[in-house]
């Protein structure tokens, strides 16, 4: 089943594997990508990842978390993403593009802006305390969305993801913990949802109908009174009215600790697929595909998890940064899980040397030379 055919709106996909969007430091300062990350992308399509997300691209300036993100704020980027699509093309794989406002989670060293968010509160996972976002902020973001969106098509991407999700700014304005609003944008969940709705439909007038767009959602802050698994379903049957094409479920941001999004030590199969039971609820109140990222290391439990129906496909970040040809191998006849440890010491060297990498193959490597 994991290897059948796939469709997010009229988007033909392979089979049902996705990589999930995961942030590469790839880019240069104008957020155009570099050789180096469209090496890795090719090398994801040559091994039958059915649709690449790419790394989370920021739409307005002020929306910038860590160095080396991709761009798509500025008209000056198509040609660049037109080459670094091509390319995939070329392989025979999709891609789509994530985009996000970091919100108060952006950092005014990668911005060189002060960041904005719903409500100016002081949060873990905030560098500084942001500035509340004015209504003007509020239009002129969701029209960089737009915008961003326009470019996006443009440069002939397959698709686009929102992220809403991991504490950036769409999960903000859904977070009661984060959006402490009086207005129409803060207070009942119809408010809260309100900035992403206007997003999807800004989205839409520039993209068209027909152009698949879907989103990463948080389907639960692993907070306390965080937004939660019964707001999130009810958030995911607005979005499917709203017409977006699938969800992807997630959970958590860097304030949630233990839960975050990448957690440590998934070394047995009970504790892989950690939001296999949010992916599960959410299916059975929409008609949209769902499908669910967190944990997913085993051929069986990527099996499982579609066979029975918690969703309808399986995204991997961490396990194909190691192992770029998991999915292949999987295809092709070694069923053994994936070698990534969860030590989540890939992260470094995005910040310190220009790009994500495994850390402890690269160590194997230089041990057998």
């Amino acid at each position: 089943m994991i290897f059948s055919n796939f469709k997010i709106g009229n988007l033909n996909l392979k089979n049902r594997t996705i990589r999930s969007a995961t942030w590469e430091g790839m880019c240069d300062s104008d957020g155009k990508p570099t050789e180096r990350l469209i090496n890795l992308y090719e090398q994801l399509a040559e091994n039958e990842v059915a649709l690449i997300i790419t790394g989370y691209a920021y739409a307005s300036q002020d929306g910038i978390q860590l160095p080396g993100m991709l761009g798509v704020h500025d008209d000056n980027n198509i040609s660049a993403l037109k080459e670094l699509v091509d390319k995939v093309h070329e392989k025979g794989g999709k891609i789509a593009v994530q985009l996000v406002h970091a919100g108060g989670q952006a950092n005014r060293k990668s911005s060189g802006l002060q960041p904005i968010a719903p409500s100016a509160v002081n949060f873990p996972s905030y560098s500084e305390v942001p500035k509340e976002m004015t209504i003007d902020d509020i239009k002129r973001v969701i029209a960089d969305f737009g915008k961003a969106a326009r470019r996006v098509k443009e440069a002939g991407f397959d698709a686009i993801q929102l992220h809403g999700a991991h504490g950036y700014l769409i999960n903000q304005f859904l977070s009661p913990l984060t959006n402490k609003r009086t207005d129409e944008y803060g207070g009942s969940l119809e408010n809260r949802a309100r900035f992403l709705k206007e997003v999807v439909a800004e989205v839409r007038n520039k993209v068209g109908n027909d152009y698949p767009v879907f989103i990463k959602l948080n389907c639960d802050d692993f907070l306390d009174g965080g937004f939660a698994i019964d707001e999130a379903a009810e958030v995911a049957k607005m979005l499917e009215e709203w017409g977006i094409d699938a969800i992807e479920v997630s959970g958590g941001s860097p304030a949630s600790k233990d839960t975050s999004p990448a957690r440590s030590k998934i070394d047995s199969a009970e504790k892989e697929a950690y939001h296999k039971e949010l992916s599960n609820r959410i299916k059975q109140v929409v008609n949209i595909p769902v499908a669910v990222v967190g944990g997913i290391r085993s051929f069986e439990v990527a099996t499982e998890i579609i066979d029975n129906g918690f969703a309808d496909a399986v995204s991997f970040s961490r396990p194909l940064i190691r192992e770029p040809h998991l999915i292949k191998r999987w295809k092709e006849s070694d069923k053994t899980k994936a070698k990534c440890i969860s030590c989540n010491g890939c992260f470094m060297p995005g910040i310190k040397e220009g790009g994500i990498y495994c850390v402890v193959e690269k160590r194997l490597k230089e041990q057998q030379k």
